[in-house]
């Protein structure tokens, strides 16, 4: 149970840093109008959050059902690691909606911050 829980904080943390980054990429092009270019940006970043995903998913799901904290439910961990991956792809493209891209980027960090808040109250 411990080792599960310890890859969870870890694999949240990762989310968290990169949901982040989209932040900051999307920022960025959006300053310069220029969106980054596919293979040597988006590819790659959008790969390396997909994988953080599938593996955070199931473990984030386990432990979800197991202690079932108030207010985090396995649609919306589901939900998160879809945005997540969304906005890892739209984060260099500046023609985005500034409005729906914000709203994802902070859906998904309340939901990772909540997931990490629960985990250490059962420690």
């Amino acid at each position: 149970m411990q080792m599960y829980e310890n890859d969870l904080i870890h694999l949240t943390n990762k989310l968290i840093e990169l949901n982040d980054y989209a932040y900051r990429s999307y920022n960025q092009v959006r300053e310069k109008g220029e969106q980054g270019d596919f293979y040597q940006d988006v590819k790659p970043f959008a790969d390396q959050v997909r994988d953080a995903c599938e593996q955070w998913l199931p473990l984030a799901i386990a432990w979800v059902n197991e202690f079932q904290p108030k207010h985090l439910h396995p649609i919306q961990l589901k939900n998160t690691s879809e945005n997540l991956q969304m906005v890892s792809v739209k984060a260099f493209y500046p023609d985005s909606s500034l409005k729906k891209f914000k709203s994802h980027i902070q859906s998904v960090d309340y939901v990772l911050k909540r997931l990490l808040e629960e985990t250490k109250k059962n420690n």
